[in-house]
């Protein structure tokens, strides 16, 4: 079993831009990286995002590092994310629909008191396509401008997690991002005959530690209380690649580039100042849990490109609040299968750390916020293994000061295939 999951795993890891490549529909992945993924499984989306303070014996947590140190099984976790986005001016509507690899990892227990992780996961991607029309005075068109993007940044990581004691345990991430961006602006003006183009091709790559911690205190009645926390050390994806200014013939997929006008090395970096998470959580195993978490991190910062004056956008600040939980009715019921489905449900408001100016003046700048609720099923299936579905809807962006905004509905698919620790794929056999 072990060989062919290994197999699997090899497969599709050897093959990253199923991730994050153009998944994007997002014209707010315009900005910097893209747009941003937080690590989550399917599980904690459906549950508001929260997963700093929670644990499970047989799930996978991407929140936590401290959280894989309470796994008792071995657990081979695939996931799958379809967004149905649906874009609003004040003046016209758009919708478009993207399938991507969400995430694919491998947990297991070392011995009694800790356990590790490792997988493949999409840090942000790249996707959009807006255009500008500009009119003269007399409302006559004179000039159109295409925004297009393509692209991504993947990560793989390894995390450790070891209880100090039977209540508190530690934890530790390691991951390194890659991948590669493409953005482009091409400008026709009316009764000129060549267009111009402007193209970046960008190449990221960075590493990051995360460590994180948590307690757990048994209460009456089978009670637990949860806390948890986890910091993300600042870090820097450093940049490379070139850029290219030239005329070309016609536009879009056809065109046909004529004079350079500029070409050059780009050379930066994206600062990603540290991030920390905490939560609490109450609930009673395989029961119930309810936990609610905050986020926060300082604004992105960046280096040696030459488009960071530009005056239509800034970083800011960022910070999440969720709200979630689960509810299983009885883990062991042989009269209804329903009554071993686990339900999931929770909120989440998000500060994402852009502001834009819809205005270009540089003086009207908007905090885009994203808002989204979430509901989610496990099924169970034979050997403790499990079809995690959620939906999440959400709102993101405002369509006011001459922006856009997104309604979102996304739904996630994961598969987790858990053996035993002690029994499972890493026993060692008796008989060949």
């Amino acid at each position: 079993m072990i060989k062919k999951v290994l197999i699997v795993f090899l497969l599709i890891t050897s093959t990253s831009s199923l991730f994050a490549q153009g998944t994007s529909s997002s014209p707010y992945s315009f900005f910097g990286i893209g747009e941003q993924y937080s690590p989550r499984t399917s599980e904690n989306a459906a549950m508001g995002g929260i997963g700093v303070a929670f644990n499970h014996y047989k799930y996978l947590n991407f929140t936590n590092p401290a959280a894989i140190a309470f796994l008792r099984e071995t657990t081979y976790s695939l996931g799958i994310l379809n967004n149905d986005l649906t874009l609003k001016t004040a003046d016209t509507k758009q919708n478009s629909v993207s399938t991507s690899l969400n995430y694919i990892a491998l947990g297991f227990p070392l011995g009694k008191k800790a356990g590790f992780s490792f997988g493949l996961q999409p840090l942000s991607s790249v996707g959009y396509s807006l255009s500008n029309n500009d009119f003269d005075e007399n409302e006559n068109l004179s000039a159109i401008t295409l925004y297009s993007g393509e692209g991504g940044v993947n990560r793989v990581y390894g995390t450790f997690g070891i209880q100090i004691s039977k209540s508190f345990a530690i934890g530790v991430e390691a991951d390194y991002s890659f991948g590669t961006i493409e953005n482009s602006i091409t400008n026709q003006r009316a009764n000129v005959s060549l267009a111009s183009k402007y193209k970046e091709e960008s190449v990221i790559r960075g590493g990051a530690i995360t460590l994180g911690t948590q307690y757990q205190k048994m209460l009456k009645s089978n009670l637990y209380f949860n806390a948890g926390a986890t910091v993300k050390l600042g870090n820097d994806l450093n940049t490379t690649g070139n850029e290219y200014l030239y005329s070309l013939i016609g536009s879009g997929a056809t065109d046909i580039a004529r004079d350079t006008i500029y070409a050059n090395e780009i050379s930066g970096k994206y600062k990603l100042p540290m991030k920390s998470i905490i939560g609490f959580g109450l609930g009673k195993h395989d029961k119930w849990h309810v936990g609610v978490e905050y986020q926060n991190q300082d604004a992105l910062q960046s280096e040696g490109f030459t488009n960071i004056t530009n005056s239509s956008y800034n970083y800011e600040k960022s910070n999440r609040i969720s709200l979630g939980g689960f509810y299983l009715p009885k883990i062991n019921s042989i009269s209804s299968y329903w009554e071993r489905v686990t339900y999931r449900a929770g909120l989440r408001l998000e500060k994402i750390g852009l502001a834009v100016d819809g205005t270009g003046t540089g003086t009207n700048f908007t905090s885009i916020d994203d808002f989204g609720m979430s509901f989610g099923l496990g099924l169970p299936l034979k050997q403790l293994s499990t079809v995690n579905l959620a939906v999440e809807y959400g709102k993101r962006g405002t369509a006011s000061n001459n922006l856009i905004e997104e309604n979102y509905f996304n739904v996630r698919l994961s598969l987790s295939l858990t053996a035993s620790g002690q029994q499972g794929w890493f026993r060692k056999r008796k008989i060949d």
